[in-house]
């Protein structure tokens, strides 16, 4: 009898993670919409049930037994694949990492209180009278919890604030935004994989994006060429940086600004795979 294995999503990137599955000869049980569930002719089974149904889907895992709950490059579905596990006893991160790894104001005040360096940041929403608010331009605007580069903005002025918070706002699942300082320097991705809180770093990714005002990625290249020196600063960064926010199993996908000085910020870490 093969070991169940329970994946959340069956878009794109859900369905490399099937694949894998099945070449390990796991039995395949998947949650996902029906809409876009590419993944949903490959799995051995699927269940037509919305991701944020996490208990209607936790019913089904009592059932089922699985080894273990996964799913891969998304915020949405890593914050039920880590309820579910979390429910089932199965080795999971705790409840207080997932929201301090997805939402980007809980992020930024984790940074702050473990001396990792990040852009500092202020939290409003679209009724926050912006005129009261003291800050220095350029600056990004973004949703507190989202991925992907959704709802991003890169003002100079402040005429651009108001509408900038509101396009951030709509793209959010709480309806809120940070303003932020913009992090000067080149972008690149971390990739790390954790075990009983101890970190392995896997390779770094410099990033190619659109540039201001949206900042949505087009190109990688992997592994990015950086000295000997930055690289273990980077890895000391990026590992501190994973015990602040509680980061203890799993893959981790964190995104780094470098300036001309060699100067690191943590622009935001994700406890899951890019």
């Amino acid at each position: 009898m093969r070991n169940k294995l329970v994946i959340i999503g069956a878009n794109d990137f859900q369905t490399q993670l099937i694949k894998k599955a099945k070449k390990l000869n796991y039995e395949t049980h998947v949650f996902a919409w029906e809409d876009g569930a590419v993944g949903r002719t490959i799995a051995d089974y699927f269940y037509p049930i919305s991701v944020l149904h996490k208990d209607e889907i936790l019913t089904y895992c009592k059932k089922l037994h699985p080894v273990g709950v996964c799913s891969i490059g998304s915020e949405l579905t890593n914050i039920t694949a880590n309820y579910l596990a979390d429910k089932l006893n199965l080795t999971c991160n705790s409840t207080e990492c997932i929201l301090l790894s997805t939402n980007k104001h809980e992020m930024r005040k984790a940074f702050e209180k473990n001396k990792v360096p990040s852009p500092k940041s202020i939290l409003v929403d679209a009724d926050t009278d912006l005129d009261t608010i003291d800050i220095d331009f350029p600056l990004l605007v973004k949703p507190t919890d989202r991925s992907g580069s959704r709802g991003i903005t890169k003002i100079f002025e402040r005429q651009q604030l108001k509408q900038a918070v509101i396009f951030a706002c709509t793209k959010s699942f709480e309806k809120k935004a940070l303003i932020e300082e913009f992090a000067e320097g080149k972008e690149y991705s971390v990739e790390f994989i954790s075990y009983q809180g101890q970190h392995t770093f896997l390779t770094l990714t410099e990033k190619f994006t659109t540039g201001a005002p949206h900042y949505i990625e087009f190109a990688h290249k992997q592994p990015a060429i950086v000295n000997t020196v930055i690289l273990e600063n980077i890895k000391k960064t990026v590992s501190k940086a994973l015990d602040a926010l509680q980061i203890k199993y799993g893959a981790s996908h964190s995104e780094i600004k470098i300036d001309k000085h060699g100067n690191i910020k943590l622009i935001e870490i994700a406890s899951r795979m890019g």
